[in-house]
């Protein structure tokens, strides 16, 4: 039962959250500080998230091969690889490390 108390509290946060952003009044949309905001903030949370995932185990600090397939990733992007072939290369990498024991 627990469960589903979680999933309906879920469900009207998301319903909320969604409500709130329709209520916004267009005018405050329009403000340059709330564009460079809209526009930044996505890109930040996706590497913060990305380096909390790559980084972390627990509470603890971490380098294993998730690191080397982040490395792989970056250097493909700077040879401004097509996006199939940044995750590739930080697949194969990643396994490879986890593979020969890294």
């Amino acid at each position: 039962m627990n469960t589903w108390i979680a999933i309906a509290v879920t469900v009207l946060g998301c319903y909320a959250v969604k409500l709130a952003g329709l209520l916004v009044p267009a005018g405050a949309l329009e403000r340059p500080v709330v564009r460079r905001l809209a526009a930044l903030l996505p890109v930040a949370l996706l590497a913060a998230l990305t380096a909390q995932q790559t980084f972390a185990d627990g509470h603890a600090l971490v380098l294993d091969a998730r690191a080397a397939g982040l490395g792989a990733a970056a250097a493909a992007l700077v040879l401004r690889a097509p996006f199939l072939l940044v995750v590739t290369a930080a697949v194969v990498v990643t396994a490879g490390v986890r593979a020969f024991g890294g």
